[in-house]
């Protein structure tokens, strides 16, 4: 026989807090392993309903834009006086503003290139499968990653004058390590803490889009120059 052990016996519900545990089942009981609850939404009809109010809310705010606004339509095309600038469509500009900073090929090429062949790859990684906090888990290693690429990019943005691109990426890389750096944990701090590397990749992204299309639509004049919107000139 072995030495007595004192075992306390008390009743709850968490496995965690209570590593050994008896369960007593009856007949005709069966075990119940309770889950934990994730936010969840039904596609139908709590989604549909919600797109379908935010396309009637768009398509209203467009057909009031054009009773109020004349569309910016130009001349009627002359293949012997080309408009200067020529511009791309607006959805193009970003790649457009791109050519003015680096080589065509870089910037028409091997940029979009880079992007395209990320959105086939990411989806076969394991990345952020858990949606953990930026640093949660080895925040000293992923600091000093995080520094290695920040600094590496800027340095390519500063080399080719790119600081559309190079004010947006210090900003962003600011606010995600604030939260490393500060020792309270409430409010705003707590909240860009929260946020998976993956959140802020795509909101770098998005800036730099945004960024990129909004100068090349409002800023740029004859011979790509920088001209003020006001001047009246695109």
């Amino acid at each position: 026989m072995g030495s007595k052990k004192n075992y306390k016996v008390e009743e709850t519900t968490d496995a965690v807090k209570v590593s050994r545990r008896i369960a007593f089942i009856k007949n005709r009981d069966s075990v119940k392993v309770e889950k934990e609850e994730k936010e969840m939404m039904m596609t139908f009809p709590k989604l549909v309903v919600k797109e379908i109010i935010a396309f009637e809310v768009l398509v209203i705010g467009l057909t009031l834009i054009s009773l109020l606004f004349n569309a910016p339509l130009e001349w009627i095309a002359n293949p012997d006086h080309t408009p200067n600038p020529a511009k791309a469509p607006w959805y193009f500009l970003g790649l457009q503003e791109l050519l003015h900073y680096f080589p065509p090929v870089v910037a028409g090429v091997i940029l979009p290139a880079l992007a395209v062949i990320a959105l086939i790859v990411i989806p076969y990684f394991k990345i952020n499968v858990k949606n953990e906090r930026m640093w949660e888990k080895n925040p000293n290693r992923r600091i000093v990653m995080l520094v290695s690429c920040v600094s590496f990019i800027s340095v390519i943005l500063l080399i080719f004058k790119v600081y559309a691109m190079l004010i947006p990426t210090f900003i962003v890389s600011i606010l995600m390590i604030v939260p490393y750096f500060s020792k309270k944990d409430t409010g705003i701090l707590r909240w860009l803490g929260s946020r998976p590397l993956a959140w802020w990749i795509m909101t770098w992204f998005v800036i730099i889009v945004v960024v990129l299309t909004a100068i090349g639509t409002l800023f740029r004049g004859p011979e790509w120059s920088w001209t003020w919107p006001w001047n009246g000139v695109y």
